[in-house]
This record gives structure tokens, C-alpha cells and sequence, in this order.
């Protein structure tokens, strides 16, 4: 039978669970790190990643809503997320936008959710339930530690290689950089929200178990890229 965790073996186990399928190891994430991917390639991963991403501040808005008002500091942390989602300097979806034409895209291509693999989607969806139905620690364990925290660690990976071989220059490539800095912010913060207000077995056991799916929902989302869009390129083979 489970026990409470103390908040260091929470986190350690925490941690152990987005391991496994961290979407830094995807093929996708690997090509692209490599250079093995082109700006036709680029363009298709903006236009899925805005349907992923470009609610999430929608999903964030779920959780603050059932976050009881006892809980300060995570309704004051889900509030500026959202703020720094939507109104902060640029909307980090304009900036999205700005790198996706800049791979030769639209605008109206991005937003349109036809232009999407299905595990988009089932990525999508998978957020809008957890943050609509499960329990606001618990909503806050899948989206912000399982999916957000793991931005930094793919964007370091990913960032360097559009400078050095594919010319980005800065401006172009500033969601990346922004994402590499904010979202380490918002995982340790995530974190230190789910270490200190899921204080029973049931909560605890339920965030790992939301953690350990969200990496796979996240994973077979990179999965789906690559076999949708660089699999016919890359392994005409296999494809």
C-alpha cells in the first residue's frame, strides 16, 4: 500500500516518470537537433504546435478556476502564466507565428486545425480534459511539470542549430529563446505548487500517475510529427 512521500522523494519520483518518454529523446526532437530537417519541416511543426500550445491558456484558466481561494500562491502563479500566455510583451503565439513564416508558411495556415496530425489532437484534447475535470494539483502536476517543465531541455537542444546551419537571426527565433527562460520558471514553480498542496497518498499517486501519461501524450505528439511529416523524407523506407 502507498505512503506519503516525503517532498524529496515526490519530486525524485516525479521526475522518474516524464524520463522515460522526455520528448528531448523523440526522433523528431533528434532530427532537428542534427540538422536533418528543413524549413518545409519547421513549418509543419508550427503548424501543429499552435494548436497545442495556443490554448494553454485556456487550459490554465480551467485550473484557476478550481483552484479554492485558500490556495494564493498557485492561483497568483496559473494567473500569471496566463498573463505572460496572452498579454505580456508579444503573445506567444505571434511569436510561433513569426518563425512558422519565416519556414514559408501563413498565418491562416497555422490557425487553421485542419492543417494538424490527428495525435495533435488527441494532444489538445487530452489537456482541455485533465484541466477541465481532474483536481486543480492534480491538473497542475500534468500540464505545467509533465508537458511544460520539459521545454527548456528540447529548446537547448533544438535552438542552437537554427542559428548555426538553417541563418534564423534572433528575432525569428525568439519563442524558442523566451520558452528556454520562462518555462524553466514555470516547471520549478509547477513544481513547488504540487510538492506542497497534494498532501495525501490519493493526490500524490494521482499526479504521478497524470505526470507519467502527459510525458506519453507529449511523446507520441513528437512521434506523430515525425512519422506525419519526416519519416517519408528521412526513412523512405520505412514511411
Amino acid at each position: 500500500m502507498a505512503e506519503l512521500l516525503s517532498k524529496d522523494e515526490f519530486r525524485k519520483q516525479l521526475e522518474e516518470a516524464i524520463k522515460g518518454n522526455h520528448s528531448q529523446k523523440a526522433p523528431f526532437t533528434e532530427a532537428w537537433a542534427t540538422g536533418k530537417l528543413s524549413r518545409e519541416h519547421f513549418a509543419r511543426w508550427a503548424e501543429n504546435h499552435y494548436h497545442y500550445v495556443g490554448p494553454f491558456a485556456d487550459y490554465l484558466a480551467y485550473i484557476y478556476a478550481s483552484t479554492p481561494e485558500k490556495y494564493t500562491d498557485a492561483k497568483d502563479f496559473t494567473l500569471q502564466n496566463m498573463y505572460e500566455e496572452e498579454i505580456a510583451a508579444d503573445r506567444h503565439t505571434d511569436l510561433l507565428i513569426r518563425f512558422a513564416e519565416t519556414c514559408g508558411t501563413t498565418r491562416e495556415r497555422v490557425e487553421d486545425p485542419h492543417n494538424i496530425a490527428p495525435t495533435t489532437l488527441g494532444l489538445q484534447s487530452w489537456c482541455y480534459a485533465v484541466a477541465m475535470r481532474e483536481n486543480f494539483v492534480v491538473a497542475t502536476a500534468a500540464l505545467v511539470v509533465g508537458l511544460e517543465s520539459q521545454v527548456p531541455d528540447i529548446y537547448r537542444k533544438q535552438t542552437p542549430i537554427l542559428r548555426e546551419k538553417y541563418g534564423f537571426n534572433d528575432e525569428e527565433i525568439e519563442f524558442f529563446d523566451l520558452h528556454i527562460v520562462s518555462d524553466e520558471i514555470h516547471g520549478e514553480r509547477g513544481y513547488k505548487i504540487v510538492l506542497d498542496c497534494a498532501d495525501t497518498v490519493e493526490l500524490q499517486q494521482r499526479c504521478l500517475e497524470v505526470v507519467r501519461t502527459g510525458a506519453k501524450m507529449r511523446r507520441m505528439y513528437m512521434d506523430g510529427l515525425y512519422n506525419t511529416y519526416v519519416a517519408k523524407d528521412l526513412d523512405p523506407v520505412k514511411s
